[in-house]
């Protein structure tokens, strides 16, 4: 069967003013609107507004910028494939680049940037490059350094790009491209290394324009906003080229001005009168918890907002209901919301429904209504022929903006159309009387916040962890009733031959090592862990896990035993329930339990932000969160460090500002459970110990996991002033929560040659210390050192930081050292990526101040000589800053040889020296760790 939606008026266009030549590629949607609409503009929104940021471009502004930028791009080193991969989210800088791609004859494809693991855009990156068979990558200015670093690629900033280009009349077409050439690649599946490329040709993309045009009514008199990052086809379609083929004005929005304060979005479509939006549902689920008592409210008027287009990923009616409740005092429609189906192989938005919510009462999920006129859409049964009215089955579509296949892929071709041609979307579904309601999807895909996540990419990582039992672990979405968004649930069947308490201990860790990796691979915790059976697991005859039948069985409620005693477990270990008391104690729980997704009435007092979840980038957003919603303001990350539950934060912050007289401590338990020989590591040569807060996480029930902070961070603190004293002061305190050995200690970077002699210290005074472990450092360590002045020592920080680039280091000493030291901090700051600063949670004071404190180490540094001996060492090796890991390993590491009284070990592990407790590599890395510890300490 098959619908369209060719009864739906057309709008009548405004008669064209200086452009009335055929529209035959998608860079005739630029001229045309330049011309034809000279004054329509495009108004930007900055997370961080800065002076020099542009408030707003008209059309014709727009062309002359794409034309620079299309000039410049003639003379630089693309790939004979004439393709350009943009790894850009600023829209000031994007749609420049973007355009001016189209106008050089250049086919752009967009690289997310959401992800905040350098280590994970750089894997897609060398991905891309073979992929796009050697792209040229265009960059934001601040990860130029980075993508040179991912490999050898062809790499330019954005800002170069721009601004070096000459202000050409015309545009350097050579050849200007056929309407069946690709115009746009755009990748299926966020930062995976294996993400294919969508071909949209110039045919699907203005054949879907004006389908979408023709749905909407879209005209030059409406104001489209977004707030969607570029990666998302929606973003770059539905609210960019859409609006431009009719001559409509817009507000692009970086991201993060929504995702931080949601009511903003409000905000903007009030104070811009927009018409025409694009969310995915789970902003409407976020503004009905968080907007109803906000002042804001009352001052809004969205008389004007004729559509809020919602994709990406299902309605739920009751929350989409409640949304419209909310807003009608405030002028929104009835009938705003538009529920839509669309993929990226679909040119966004292909189906739309025009009924909500008259049609959708009683019914959980919205339907997604009918196609765009010159789409046809079946649902074919798992023997072929269509289904009738009302049964469910495959969607399959057809039609001019159906994409033209992967690039350079021809068996994902091959599985994604058709005999006769059609294509195969994965989504189960029905028609009913012409309008589309999906009921879920026969391929391995999770829908997180209108985010395709898959299933494989996470499976084997997981597989890898010690405790979970190989091919027995499986990923697939849930969605409980009333959640604005699906859900992710893990199962897999546990790996140990404990048992009683002890066999509790250790699923609680795989449980933890489970949920740590998911957050650092996916940016998000699951919301179900399931430890099951064997039997438990239903598998095809050639072995695969049926994810469908665990949904059903999870759904129904025949796994509700296996959730309780996970949820049991978990409060068991974390050491049952106490109730906050006061009102710090009561709000820091609720924002506990926002942050992680669960019940406030089950978090309790004593529950640590790391045992919950919190990972080292959670501790900034903490912070800020603290700071926006309890006024919480200056506290320092040691705060959270050292008082990590609920009631020691509370008292923190109800004391105020720590006191200069405040004792210091340099040992932060980051995990305390378990009862093997704790593990002390120590900090890297800036002193800080976030680094091994992830890694901690593997430690539960296991052994505790101390790290040692360098003295300086807190008000009135003095630094060390020689190792000795340094080396005393972590002594003392080790021996403070263990008197004695064995021991194990450990040190990533400098803090190898600290763990080097805090051994020795612990063996001079009769203790064994059955475990030595350096993280990539050599012996001698002083050249490095002497290598770094103050000025030099400044700029290694930042760079450590990514406040600048690899390039700027380089050649930022000669720049800076003629100046006082205050102005060469003033310039690092400067240097910074806008945002980058708020994320660290760092001004200009506090980079000084660090800055100084991490001089100070490298001062001690330069006099240190290794000498004496401990037992043995590990040495854990990886790829170094220069040279060759091979190299380093025979030249430099394998000098602590002279150091040890019996054979070291030397092992290698994956990544970079400051990666290799990255989120990529640190669910390797702590299986190899925890493997030498048990051989050392355990005999195992």
């Amino acid at each position: 069967m098959t619908s369209d939606l060719s009864e739906i008026p057309i709008p009548t266009p405004p008669p064209a003013a200086s452009f009335d030549a055929p529209v035959t590629t998608v860079a005739d949607l630029l001229r045309r609107a330049a011309a034809n609409w000279p004054d329509s503009t495009i108004r930007i929104v900055s997370a961080r507004p800065a002076a020099d940021d542009p408030e707003q471009f008209r059309y014709p502004d727009l062309l002359a910028r794409a034309r620079r930028v299309a000039a410049c791009l003639r003379h630089a080193p693309t790939s004979q494939a004439g393709r350009v991969a943009l790894l850009l989210d600023r829209p000031w800088e994007f749609l420049p680049v973007f355009w001016g791609c189209l106008l050089a004859g250049q086919v752009p494809c967009v690289v997310p940037t959401g992800s905040g693991d350098p280590d994970v855009r750089a894997r897609l990156l060398r991905h891309l490059d073979t992929l796009l068979d050697r792209p040229l990558v265009v960059a934001a200015e601040e990860r130029v350094e980075e993508v040179r670093r991912a490999g050898e690629l062809a790499v330019i900033g954005a800002e170069e790009l721009i601004r070096a280009g000459s202000p050409a009349a015309g545009d350097p077409e050579v050849v200007a491209p056929s309407p069946e050439d690709v115009a746009l690649l755009v990748l299926t599946s966020g930062s995976t290394g294996a993400a294919k490329a969508v071909r949209l040709t110039h045919a699907n993309l203005l054949a879907a324009m004006a389908a979408k045009a023709r749905v909407q009514q879209a005209t030059a008199t409406d104001v489209y906003l977004n707030w969607i990052s570029y990666d998302h086809v929606a973003a770059l379609l539905e609210c960019h080229l859409l609006p431009m083929s009719v001559g409509a004005c817009q507000v692009q929005v970086e991201p993060d001005v929504v995702l931080e304060d949601p009511g903003r979005f409000l905000e903007l479509a009030a104070t811009h009168r927009v018409t025409v939006t694009f969310t995915p549902n789970f902003l409407f689920g976020q503004l009905v918890g968080s907007f109803a008592e906000d002042p804001r409210r009352d001052a809004l008027d969205l008389s004007a907002l004729r559509t809020v287009i919602s994709g990406g990923e299902a309605v739920v009616t009751e929350t989409a209901t409640a949304f419209l409740d909310l807003l009608a005092p405030s002028g929104l429609r009835r009938d705003v919301l538009v529920p839509a189906f669309g993929m990226t192989e679909t040119c966004a938005g292909s189906v739309y429904s025009y009924d909500f919510p008259a049609a959708d009462k009683g019914s959980a999920f919205a339907a997604l209504g009918r196609p765009v006129p010159g789409l046809r859409m079946r649902i074919v049964g798992e023997d072929g022929p269509l289904v009738v009215d009302g049964e469910v089955g495959e969607l399959q579509l057809s039609g001019p903006m159906v994409f033209a296949g992967y690039l350079d892929n021809p068996a994902a071709n091959a599985a994604a159309f058709t005999a006769d041609g059609w294509f195969r979307t994965g989504d189960l579904g029905r028609i009913d009387d012409g309008r589309l309601t999906l009921v879920g999807r026969s391929k391995d895909s999770i829908i997180v916040n209108g985010v395709n996540y898959f299933s494989q990419d996470l499976e084997p990582v997981l597989e890898e962890l010690d405790g979970v039992r190989r091919s027995y672990v499986v990923a697939f979405p849930t969605r409980p009733p009333g959640a604005d968004t699906e859900q992710l649930v893990v199962a897999f069947v546990p790996d140990t031959a404990a048992t009683g308490p002890a066999h509790a201990a250790e699923l609680h860790r795989v449980v933890t090592a489970i949920r740590g990796t998911t957050i650092m691979q996916w940016g998000f915790r699951p919301a179900v862990i399931l430890p099951l059976t064997v039997e438990d697991m239903p598998k095809t005859s050639l072995g695969k896990i049926q994810r469908t039948a665990l949904r059903r069985r999870l759904e129904a409620g025949d796994l509700a035993d296996r959730e309780a005693e996970v949820a049991a477990l978990t409060q068991a270990q974390l050491g049952g329930y106490t109730a906050p008391q006061g009102r710090t104690e009561t709000a820091l729980a609720a924002l506990y339990a926002e942050m992680f997704a669960l019940d406030p009435a089950t978090l309790s007092a004593t529950a640590s932000f790391f045992d919950i979840g919190g990972t080292s980038l959670d501790i900034l957003r903490l912070k800020r969160w603290l700071e926006l919603r309890m006024g919480v303001r200056d506290l320092p990350v040691s705060a959270i460090l050292l008082a990590p539950t609920v009631r020691e934060l509370a008292t923190r912050i109800d004391a105020g500002a720590p006191s200069a007289a405040t004792a210091y401590d340099p040992l932060v338990p980051l995990q305390l459970t378990g009862t093997r020989t704790p593990l002390f590591c120590v900090h890297p040569g800036v002193g800080e110990v976030l680094v091994f807060v992830n890694l901690a996480k593997y430690f539960t029930n296991e052994r505790p996991f101390y790290a040692l902070r360098a003295r300086g961070f807190n008000p009135g603190e003095p630094h060390f002033t020689d190792f000795a004293e340094m080396v005393g002061c972590y002594v003392d305190a080790i021996r403070r929560v263990q008197p004695h050995g064995p021991y194990a200690v450990a040190g990533y970077s400098y803090g190898g040659a600290v763990a080097f002699e805090i051994a020795k210290v612990l063996e001079a005074a009769g203790e064994r210390v059955d475990f030595v472990g350096i993280f990539n450092l050599p012996p001698h360590i002083k050249y490095r050192m002497n290598q770094l002045d103050v000025t030099e020592g400044a700029i290694n920080l930042a760079f450590f930081l990514s406040l600048i680039t690899g390039e700027q280091a380089a050649e930022l000493p000669a720049q800076l050292r003629p100046l006082p030291l205050d102005d060469q901090m003033r310039a690092l700051v400067a240097l910074a990526p806008e945002g980058r600063m708020d994320e660290l949670d760092l001004d200009l004071a506090g980079f000084t101040a660090w800055a100084a404190l991490a001089q100070s180490l490298l001062t001690m540094g330069r006099s240190y000589e290794p000498s004496g001996s401990v037992g043995s060492l590990t040495v854990f090796y990886a790829i170094p800053l220069v040279g060759t890991k091979e190299d380093w390993l025979r030249d430099q590491l394998r000098k602590w040889d002279g150091f040890t009284r019996s054979g070291n070990r030397y092992v290698d592990v994956p990544g970079e020296h400051y990666t290799l407790m990255g989120p990529r590599h640190v669910a390797r890395f702590q299986a190899v760790l925890r493997a030498e510890l048990d051989r050392s300490l355990d005999g195992r």
